[in-house]
């Protein structure tokens, strides 16, 4: 199990301690990673929980991952939050996996085991549903409609599974990462068919009570202004999603996405990628730092703070 020994080393103040000799690291490990949000809402619940504590965007490179990953062991770093495109090839580097990493074959929580090495783990599952199940919703015998095939569309159809969908439609582009998709999930998520885009993607989102974007299309980009505007559905697939069903977008930059201002047209719901990013953070820093009470609203705060 993850090591809970360590000491927190909690100060008497909310307000988090200048960085010295004692402060521990924690960060997020990706390539790029520059553009990763989650050191904003990191520090804030760091300070409020008055951790002595700074949490770091790490730029990790594919070659360089094995030695950063081992680097970072041996500076005592308290824990590691992985994003793309790492996530699947940390999981070597772990001396033991949850068995919800073991079944999604990807990573995004390092907590230092006692001992030596990482208890790799995924969170994103739980950031994925919670939103989704805050209003008291049932989802049980629904229908969904998944865009993409990589990886966070797997946490995204293990959520799905979990909430109870009758019918989960994934649609992807590229036909070998749809069979492999299908090969590596298709035990736990018999429901799970597979849709090639264009072959009948208009007729399954008519049918669709919940619509859920993972492809990268729409995303901000500094070095592409024009790339915020792009949607990963035609003007057709938009017109095919019924008013009333629910479309997320796990993207949470721009606010809303390109696909969430046209669904919002056509009379649909929506949620965006801010609330899973929120959730799964907390639930990383609950593992890190041993509490179960982390300040989740602050770091929703710092966030709405710094996004336009």
């Amino acid at each position: 199990m993850p090591n809970r020994s360590r000491s927190n080393r909690r100060s008497t103040v909310s307000q988090q301690p200048p960085i010295s000799g004692t402060t521990a690291l924690v960060g997020v490990l990706g390539d790029p990673v520059h553009h990763s949000l989650s050191p904003v809402m990191q520090n804030a619940a760091l300070r409020a929980m008055g951790l002595d504590w700074v949490f770091l965007a790490l730029p990790a490179p594919a070659g360089e991952l094995a030695t950063v990953v081992r680097a970072l062991e041996a500076l005592e770093c308290r824990g590691l939050n992985v994003t793309i495109p790492h996530k699947h090839n940390v999981a070597a580097l772990c001396r033991e996996l949850s068995p919800l990493a073991q079944r999604l074959g990807a990573v995004n929580v390092l907590v230092p085991l006692e001992g030596g090495g990482w208890h790799g783990t995924n969170t994103d599952v739980e950031g994925f549903c919670a939103p989704l199940q805050r209003d008291g919703r049932p989802w049980g015998g629904e229908r969904a409609v998944v865009l993409g095939c990589g990886g966070s569309a797997r946490a995204v159809v293990a959520g799905l599974v979990e909430l109870g969908c009758a019918q989960i439609t994934l649609a992807g582009r590229r036909p070998e990462a749809l069979a492999a998709f299908q090969a590596d999930v298709g035990a736990w998520a018999p429901q799970l068919q597979i849709l090639p885009w264009g072959d009948g993607l208009d007729q399954a989102l008519a049918q669709a009570q919940l619509v859920v974007n993972t492809t990268p299309v729409g995303m901000a980009s500094a070095s592409d202004p024009s790339a915020a505007q792009g949607c990963p559905l035609s003007p057709a697939q938009l017109n095919a999603l019924r008013p009333n069903t629910w479309v997320y977008d796990i993207i949470y930059t721009p606010r809303p996405t390109e696909l969430l201002r046209q669904a919002a047209q056509r009379g649909c719901r929506s949620f965006d990628g801010l609330e899973m990013l929120v959730e799964q953070g907390a639930a990383a820093l609950r593992l890190w730092s041993g509490q179960a009470a982390v300040p989740v609203e602050v770091m929703r705060q710092a966030l709405l703070e710094r996004l336009p």
